[in-house]
């Protein structure tokens, strides 16, 4: 009898094949989905309050076009091959070595998928009165039930919420300009703090860079690079920017960076509910999808089985991750964009955009090369002044481009001794 090992529909351990491939809108509702996401909002907040309307705009325009950049390139690697991130770390990292990625990016994405949980039933509980638990354990259920069924659920998920959230969020923002004055009141606004623009700039670009991480798991599934690549772009450039413009208005505002809350405080009780119910759906979603094809890869099993798992442990755990793990995943978030940076490295540079077929090559167990630039890109990220997680990245890239290349001469100088000496 056949042994029936991939039957999952997000082939979480081979290449899309061409008959699962997607167009260009049901792509770009799900890269909106994944874009759209609270954290950004609070981001926004924060440099909204401490920058001019000026200052702000350049911030937002030119650190979401590093984003853009970063992830455009990852996509163009998954629109080209149709392998998720954890399957292209294979090339870089190894067999084995590719779980240091997966590790990473998995119980980050768990971590935040309980975070995200818990975000959305304490608020709902302070204006219903309804207990936060029970809250917890259906929406993290449901959550969980949609990102089960993988790429479909996640495309007829995103195309509710992607024009509910610009739609109610465009509202709320208007209505908040509108009670300050307008346009005029909102320029007016004098910063409460200080912020240099590299500060400001890395902010922008550390809301996304590690989920960012993530983008080959869904534009894998693109028809070509070019919608891989243009999908990506255009989520990052409207999608984030909406999501940190909607934080800078709330905040200058009404002292509120989440849109959500800038709505309950405009009485607009049932509006808030769904505007903060969809955005952090389609946020964890996406996070329990990653989280499930990264334990896809280490354990063999396929994303679906993955997927349940990492869904009860984070509903399960989601006020204690609320309560006391928020900086310690944010740590996390600040190691993953290295590994990243050596899966461009690999295959534009070392590889010059030409891999092996997936299914016939033999991977190495660990190359550590890999291993050594990953920690170089988190040192570089700590220590470089400037946009951190961009720091992080350029050291990553040429660290483990120059260790590739010394030790490929290196081997090539062995191989030659050993011809001359038989």
């Amino acid at each position: 009898m056949k042994k029936q090992k991939h039957q999952d529909h997000d082939y979480s351990l081979e290449a899309i094949p061409r008959n699962a491939k997607k167009g260009f809108l049901s792509m770009l509702v799900v890269m909106l989905g994944f874009a759209f996401f609270s954290a950004s909002m609070l981001a926004g907040g924060n440099i909204g309050t401490n920058l001019n309307m000026g200052d702000f705009v350049k911030a937002v325009v030119f650190g979401n076009i590093l984003l853009c950049i970063y992830t455009g390139l990852l996509a163009y690697i998954a629109g080209d091959t149709g392998l998720s991130t954890h399957l292209l770390a294979r090339y870089s990292f190894g067999e084995k070595g590719s779980y240091l990625l997966s590790g990473l990016v998995s119980i980050t994405q768990v971590g935040w998928f309980g975070v995200g949980v818990a975000m959305f039933a304490i608020p709902v509980s302070k204006v219903t009165g309804i207990d936060v638990w029970p809250l917890i354990i259906v929406s993290g259920l449901l959550m969980t039930a949609t990102a089960f069924f993988g790429m479909k659920s996640l495309t007829i998920l995103s195309m509710i919420a992607v024009p509910a959230i610009a739609i109610l969020g465009s509202i709320s923002a208007g209505k908040a300009v509108v009670d300050i004055g307008g346009i005029a009141g909102l320029v007016a606004i004098e910063p409460s703090g200080s912020m240099t623009m590299s500060a400001a700039l890395a902010a922008v670009v550390g809301t996304f860079i590690s989920g960012g991480t993530l983008t080959p798991d869904f534009t894998r599934f693109s028809k070509n690079r070019k919608i891989a690549v243009s999908t990506t772009v255009i989520a990052f450039l409207i999608g984030n920017s909406l999501m940190l413009a909607f934080g800078a208005v709330g905040a200058m505002a009404t002292g509120q960076a989440d849109i959500s809350e800038v709505m309950f405080a405009q009485g607009l009780i049932i509006p808030a509910i769904i505007i903060l119910g969809l955005n952090i759906w389609t946020t964890n979603d996406n996070a329990l999808y990653g989280s499930g094809l990264g334990f896809a890869n280490i354990t063999k099993q396929p994303k679906s089985k993955m997927v349940i798992i990492n869904g009860i442990v984070g509903t399960l755990l989601a006020m204690v991750l609320y309560n006391n793990f928020m900086a310690w995943l944010n740590m996390l978030n600040s190691f993953i964009p290295a590994t990243g940076a050596v899966l461009i490295a690999d295959y534009f540079i070392i590889n010059k955009r030409s891999y092996t077929d997936f299914e016939n090559t033999r991977f190495k167990n660990v190359n550590i090369n890999a291993i050594i630039a990953w920690v170089a890109g988190v040192i570089g990220a700590y220590v470089i002044p400037g946009i951190t997680p961009v720091n992080s990245v350029i050291t990553a890239m040429i660290t483990y481009v120059v260790l590739t290349k010394l030790t490929s001469k290196k081997e090539t100088e062995i191989k030659s001794e050993e011809k001359i000496v038989a």
